[in-house]
């Protein structure tokens, strides 16, 4: 998330009642999950086991639990509760609607036609020569591009499933990213694709997906794939061009899958692939799987 106007350390520390360590004109850009952080991002860490991750990640503003070296050209925002102020911070800056008011500012193209039950968030912009079909729900700050076919009953941006534990019970992790559907895009029925926590949930142009799809946040999907029925896509993944995932297949979060993969129906992918063809659970190549079968087999006659 980008904040609309460039802010400093030392507002962003009044802001959350938080010890900085820096200059205190340190410029502060917006905030990000550490999947996706860039320079000028604030990035929260909370715990010991990821400080290097987050330290030496692109983020220049690291919101942490415990004052450590700072290193150079960075700066710290030192907090009891990174995961409390990182919701604070993103929530004061980009204000959660959940359809509770009517504020539309939409921006809708020629020749798109939207049926009269479709339900559409704030700051929505739908490009030319669009056909978004029955019962379908919009969310804030959704990008659509031309030439876009949403089938009925799919949701476009929801909450991120993202929670930590508390002695309670859990506490989400407010979602203040968007989705972008580029250009040629069809989305089948009864979707689920949630916006991005900080950053945006990206499908990019000329790619299909079947019913029954739920793509998680932040995930980027590229140009050319088709994602057949059943397919569950976790948060921060990086599926390549011309990808092919067939039904019921699996990915686990954070996983990237190479251009041109193709992965066979009711695969779990729970590691990175590389450009191939893969089947199982977990995945691996499916000739590995194949001659793994045969010689089996042999051995049971």
């Amino acid at each position: 998330m980008k904040f609309k106007k460039v802010q400093n350390l030392k507002t962003i520390a009044e802001l959350i009642n938080a010890k900085f360590v820096g200059d205190a004109d340190f410029q502060v850009l917006g905030t990000n999950e550490i999947h996706r952080v860039e320079a000028g991002d604030i990035v929260f860490v909370n715990h010991p086991k990821y400080y290097d991750k987050a330290l030496n990640s692109a983020a220049t503003v690291v919101l942490i639990d415990q004052e450590v070296a700072c290193p150079d050209g960075k700066a710290l925002l030192i907090s009891d509760d990174p995961f409390r102020d990182f919701n604070l911070i993103n929530t004061h800056f980009t204000k959660i609607a959940d359809f509770k008011e009517e504020k539309h500012n939409l921006e809708v193209g020629d020749n798109t036609i939207i049926h009269p039950s479709v339900v559409i968030g704030n700051d929505v912009k739908i490009g030319d020569n669009c056909l978004i079909h029955p019962n379908v729900v919009i969310g804030d700050r959704t990008v659509i591009g031309d030439n876009v076919i949403i089938q009925a009953g799919t949701v476009l941006g929801g909450d991120a499933f993202y929670y930590r534990k508390t002695k309670e019970g859990f506490e989400k992790l407010q979602s203040v990213g968007h989705i972008v559907l580029e250009d040629f895009v069809e989305i089948g029925v009864n979707c689920t694709i949630d916006r991005g926590v900080t950053d945006v949930t990206l499908i990019k142009k000329h790619t299909k997906i079947d019913n029954l799809v739920q793509i998680g946040h932040d995930t980027i999907i590229g140009e050319k794939c088709l994602i057949a029925s059943q397919v569950g896509v976790a948060g921060c993944c990086n599926i390549g061009n011309q990808v092919t995932l067939w039904g019921q297949v699996g990915v686990a979060a954070s996983i990237t899958i190479e251009d041109n993969t193709v992965v066979l129906a009711t695969s779990g992918v729970s590691k990175n692939l590389k450009t191939g063809t893969y089947f199982g659970a977990p995945a691996e190549p499916a000739t590995d799987f194949y001659k793994r079968t045969v010689k089996i087999n042999r051995l049971l006659k």
